[in-house]
């Protein structure tokens, strides 16, 4: 859970230029501290031992720092070894409206999911990511967390710059 909202405030704090549909977005490096305690509020929690999951539903907000993440629910998927003992989380899916938010930037999707073993993000359904005035929208966004970079494709669609001349 801890990558995952580094994974966040990498996409939220980072410069970006959109050309065309798939677009390519340059991702620098946030200043994020992920050693910072998680916290996590949920109107309900499950915790199924046999498929390896934990699910928070309803209300589901995840805090780190300045960085909060909302979305209907979260499931968290645990890897397992040979003998089927739980061995750390595989992935992370958010969905119901999944908002990602610091001080001063967002993103929404409809859905989240974040691959550890794949080290990537992708955000699904109307995604839109904001920074200050700029904002680029497409229908998915994945982001790779060993090069640092990410790719909106599905109708990408942004306004870059302007002149008050």
């Amino acid at each position: 859970m801890t990558r995952i909202l580094f994974v966040i405030a990498l996409l939220i704090s980072s410069p970006m230029a959109a050309v065309a549909q798939g677009t390519s977005i340059a991702l620098g490096t946030g200043a994020f501290d992920s050693g910072m305690p998680v916290e996590v509020s949920a109107d309900a929690l499950s915790i199924d031992q046999e498929s390896g999951a934990a699910t928070f539903d309803g209300n589901v907000l995840v805090v780190q720092g300045d960085v909060r993440m909302s979305a209907g629910q979260v499931v968290i998927v645990y890897a397992t070894d040979g003998a089927g003992s739980a061995n750390g989380i595989s992935r992370l899916v958010a969905s119901g409206g999944v908002t990602f938010v610091t001080a001063t930037d967002a993103a929404e999707a409809r859905t989240a999911e974040y691959s550890i073993e794949g080290g990537t993000v992708t955000l699904t359904g109307d995604v839109l990511l904001t920074q200050g005035p700029t904002a680029i929208s497409g229908d998915k966004l994945v982001v790779d967390l060993n090069s640092g970079s990410g790719r909106m494709e599905g109708r990408v669609r942004t306004v870059i710059g302007g002149s008050n001349n």
